[in-house]
C-alpha cells in the first residue's frame, strides 16, 4: 500500500463525500474515522472532527468524534497495556524518545497528561503507546484522555462546523490561524519542558 497515495486521498472534500455515502449508518461513519485514527496516526484527524462538524452539526460532529477518538485511544493503550511486554513490540521500550516519555509520565500522571492532549498537534498515537508501557493505571490514563481531547475536538468542531466563513470573513479566520499558532506555539514549550525535565531525571539517576 502506498501510504503517500492514501494520505492524499484524505482531503475535507472526500471525507465529506464518504460520510454522505455512508449517511444512512447514522453516526458510524463519524466514529468510525477519528477510531482509526488512533491505530493510523498518519490519517488527519483535525479533517474528520471539522467533517464530521459539518456533516452532523456542531455538537452531534464534536460527541461522535469525541466518541471514536477516545475509544480508539482507549483500545490502543490496552492492547499496548497487554501485549507491550512481548519480544516483538520490546523495540518500542528501546526508543530513547518512548523511554522519556514513559518516565515521564510515570512521574507526573493526569495533570501534564490532560493539556499534552488538549493541543492538536501532540502526536496522540505515541502518548497512547508510552502509556499503554508505563505504570499508570487504565483509569488515571482515560480520564486525561476523556477530559483532554474533549478540548481538543471541541474547538476542532467549533472551528470547522462553519468552514464557508472561513473563507468569506478574514477577520475570522485571522482570530481561527492565530489560535491555532497559539495552541502550536503552546505545545512546543510544553514538549521542549518535558524533554529537559526527563533530561535532568536521568542525569539524576546517573549520578
Amino acid at each position: 500500500m502506498d501510504f503517500d497515495v492514501l494520505k492524499e486521498w484524505f482531503t475535507f472534500e472526500n471525507i465529506m463525500e464518504l460520510i454522505h455515502e455512508y449517511r444512512s449508518f447514522g453516526p458510524l461513519p463519524g466514529i468510525l474515522l477519528p477510531m482509526l485514527e488512533a491505530f493510523l496516526p498518519f490519517l488527519p484527524l483535525f479533517l474528520f472532527v471539522m467533517a464530521n462538524a459539518n456533516a452532523f452539526g456542531l455538537w452531534f460532529g464534536f460527541l461522535f468524534s469525541w466518541i471514536g477518538a477516545c475509544t480508539g485511544a482507549l483500545l490502543v493503550f490496552l492492547l499496548i497495556r497487554k501485549f507491550g511486554q512481548k519480544r516483538i513490540l520490546q523495540f518500542l521500550k528501546k526508543h530513547p524518545q518512548v523511554q522519556k516519555l514513559m518516565l515521564w509520565v510515570e512521574r507526573h500522571g493526569f495533570g501534564p497528561l490532560f493539556i499534552l492532549l488538549c493541543f492538536p498537534f501532540t502526536p496522540s498515537a505515541i502518548v497512547n503507546i508510552v502509556a499503554g508501557l508505563s505504570k499508570i493505571s487504565t483509569y488515571q490514563y482515560m480520564l486525561a484522555v476523556m477530559t483532554g481531547k474533549l478540548v481538543m475536538i471541541f474547538t476542532i468542531s467549533f472551528v470547522g462546523y462553519d468552514i464557508k466563513s472561513l473563507m468569506t470573513q478574514p477577520v475570522r479566520t485571522a482570530v481561527v490561524g492565530l489560535v491555532i499558532f497559539i495552541l502550536w506555539y503552546v505545545g512546543k514549550i510544553i514538549e521542549v519542558k518535558i524533554n529537559k525535565s526527563t533530561e535532568k531525571e536521568n542525569r539524576r539517576q546517573e549520578g
